[in-house]
């Protein structure tokens, strides 16, 4: 998948655990989780809360990157 992410690290940054995190940004620890895998790409919406409640951009947190097989 395309989509990285550094969410584990700025969640520990904050000092909370994924069940913390979850009930800030108002999903389970589950996707949480999934994301901090790469198993699950965010919402623009939930991608938006889960980078003001680190207080970094959301480019800060998430990059993505063309895998470069289609020409674009």
């Amino acid at each position: 998948m395309p989509l990285y992410n550094r969410l584990k690290e700025y969640r520990a940054r904050l000092g909370v655990n994924q069940q913390e995190m979850g009930a800030l940004a108002g999903v389970s620890r589950q996707t949480i989780s999934q994301i901090e895998r790469g198993d699950y790409s965010p919402s623009v919406t939930l991608a938006l809360k889960l980078a003001k409640i680190c207080q970094v951009s959301v480019e800060d947190i998430f990059s993505y990157e063309e895998d470069g097989s289609n020409g674009e």
